[in-house]
């Protein structure tokens, strides 16, 4: 049988053959793949889900890398604009470009894993813009006018840009490096597509946010990495880039917006001396030992938590269908005895499917306020401060559990 994974046995950014184990969360399916809740169940792959720690670099890196055919298919069903924590961040970047860069209008801004749009959007009225992203969900920005290739980032991508449209003056990659697996050859198609004077905006999932909130649920096949700033410059340094501004931004859960460019081309501010003396505290392998033990405690409380109210004959749903989802449904051992279904939004491609290794049936939002369940469980809990007061002004009277960093219930 042809395999479609292969095994990390060295660091995926220094190439160090001593990586420590840290965590084990079970075997796990793709989160992009299921079945059809009405259709005869059909078999599904699961893989080993481990987190492993580098001793030089201190890259937190998943055991094993899957093909990304199987992790990304054409039809990958996720769309950034429909989260207003994303288009809130995504102003914010281009906010924060017109003040601290001063790039010209009119120039090239090209957004790796573009999606639908969502980040060009604030920039197409003042540069030219292109985005590039593998998924079909492209077509939504090109019917919204902006201009999108729809392939993975190739160096025939990139020849075929620079041919289009110039060099690019700034390059975004947002929550797209934890799904790329040849990191250092991306950083060097970066290099090469970016003019002399540009910039390389980078947003990552932040490891010290992932331990400080136990966030074993944003571990999934999709995400090969986790990156604290040291390990990310590691990647950028070595490729020739340097880090001249720092900022944690609160997306995903906890994420870091990283700016680079060539060397000596932008003054290095104070905030990223003060991004490494905070991480000085949080990353080490003590610290993500006594994470793994922290993760066991709140699956084994969680669980507890819903097993029990399922045994006093409560109704509970969970809230959305996410990535990160799959992984604490699958890990804290949710099934249909405990979830009786989840909700997604109007117009979610997930409607109609299963939960990933599972046969809990994924429906619309509007059944949560007919049915109303007595509990509803927030799978994207991260932005619990934006759900619970939508869903109570729609109408939903039940109580909310959010799960992590540890499982609490909310009546209000």
């Amino acid at each position: 049988m042809k395999l479609t994974s292969k095994t990390v046995t060295c660091c995926q950014s220094c190439e160090n053959p001593n990586l420590q184990s840290i965590l084990f969360l079970g075997y796990i399916p793709p989160p992009s793949r299921s079945n059809k809740s009405s259709t005869q169940l059909t078999e599904e792959i699961n893989y080993p889900l481990e987190l492993l720690y580098c001793t030089k670099c201190y890259l937190v890196q998943l055991g094993l890398v899957v093909n990304k055919e199987i992790l990304f298919p054409s039809e990958f069903p996720y769309t950034s604009s429909t989260t207003k924590i994303l288009r809130d961040n995504f102003s914010d970047l281009y906010d924060e470009c017109e003040d601290l860069l001063n790039i010209p209008h009119g120039t090239l801004v090209v957004d790796i894993g573009s999606n639908d749009g969502n980040l060009l959007n604030n920039f197409k009225n003042t540069h030219n813009v292109l985005g590039v992203t593998p998924e079909t969900i492209g077509n939504i920005a090109i019917d919204n006018g902006i201009p999108t290739i729809i392939d993975y980032f190739t160096e025939s991508v990139v020849s075929q840009i620079k041919i289009n449209h110039g060099k690019a003056r700034l390059i975004t990659a947002t929550n797209v490096f934890a799904h790329i697996d040849n990191i250092n050859d991306i950083i060097k198609l970066i290099l090469e597509l970016m003019d002399d004077d540009g910039v390389f905006i980078i947003e990552v999932h932040y490891l010290p946010s992932l331990i400080e909130t136990l966030q074993y649920d944003t571990i999934y096949l999709e995400h090969m990495r986790y990156y604290s700033l040291y390990s990310l410059n590691y990647s950028l340094r070595s490729n020739g880039l340097e880090i001249f501004y720092v900022k944690e931004i609160p997306t995903h859960g906890g994420s870091i917006r990283v700016y680079s460019s060539r060397k000596g081309n932008y003054k290095i501010d104070e905030s990223v001396n003060d991004q490494f003396e905070k991480e000085n505290k949080v990353i080490g392998f003590e610290n993500l030992t006594n994470f793994r033990k922290d993760v066991v405690n709140s699956k084994l409380n969680l669980y507890k938590i819903l097993s029990s109210l399922k045994d006093g004959g409560s109704t509970i749903c969970c809230i959305g269908a996410p990535a990160r989802g799959s992984t604490l449904v699958n890990y804290v051992g949710l099934d249909e005895g405990i979830i009786d279904y989840a909700c997604e939004v109007k117009g979610s491609q997930k409607i109609g499917n299963n939960l990933p290794g599972t046969i809990i049936p994924i429906v619309e939002e509007s059944v949560l306020f007919t049915k109303q369940p007595d509990y509803a469980l927030l799978l994207s809990w991260h932005i619990s401060d934006e759900l619970i007061p939508k869903l109570r002004s729609q109408g939903y009277k039940g109580k909310f559990i959010v799960p992590l960093p540890h499982p609490r219930i909310i009546s209000a």
